[in-house]
């Protein structure tokens, strides 16, 4: 079965919500895909006092969300989000989860049917250290991005910028602002992704149809 689970937090991913809170409006409807043991959704809540829910698939991590006080149910996003008509949030966020999704294409269609705008961040493969490690070693690489042995990796889908962004220029989904993860800043740019794709640890775009 296939996974809405985000990878192991790290000090990467955990940046990311100051960005995202500072993208997400104050009162947003907001639906949080994968939102593993809820404290993006909790920060949304009590600092943008958002209308906010999440789906989940690891049972704990509902648990502990739900302990918290926040609306989670367990679900997979690649079963699709067939019960929310058009337009039910502001906002989707896919945060460290677009990756180990099974079919991610689908699920960025389904999220902008539900959403009028998604928040998509997740960890560049195209990143110099990723490139390097598999050049000189031969081996798939262990590098903050894919800290995980082959055979233990929940990642299913390896995405560089590039790879993002032109999907997006196929699918006629328009990307309405992006920023980088360079060293531990994050940085906006508006190249399409081109120096990033080689120097950014993560990327973090807004999404909308046309």
């Amino acid at each position: 079965m296939s996974s809405a689970r985000p990878q192991t937090e790290s000090a990467a991913s955990r940046s990311d919500y100051d960005r995202i809170l500072a993208l997400i409006p104050e009162g947003a409807r907001v639906l949080d895909l994968g939102c593993g043991n809820g404290r993006l959704l909790q920060r949304l809540t009590l600092e943008k006092h958002v209308d906010g829910c999440g789906i989940e698939l690891e049972e704990e991590n509902v648990i502990r969300c739900v302990e918290q006080g926040l609306s989670v149910y367990q679900g997979d996003a690649d079963e699709g989000l067939s019960e929310y008509p058009d337009h039910a949030f502001d906002f989707v966020i896919l945060n460290q989860t677009l990756q180990v999704l099974g079919r991610p294409r689908e699920v960025l269609h389904e999220i902008l049917r539900v959403g009028r705008y998604a928040v998509v961040g997740f960890p560049n493969f195209g990143h110099w250290s990723v490139r390097l490690s598999l050049l000189l070693r031969g081996r798939m690489p262990k590098v903050s991005g894919l800290p995980h042995e082959w055979y233990e990796t929940p990642n299913v889908h390896l995405c560089t910028v590039l790879d993002f962004v032109d999907l997006c220029r196929r699918d006629d989904i328009v990307v309405l602002h992006e920023e980088y993860l360079f060293g531990e800043r994050w940085k906006p740019l508006s190249d399409g992704g081109g120096r990033a794709n080689l120097l950014a640890r993560s990327g973090l775009f807004v999404i909308s149809r046309r």
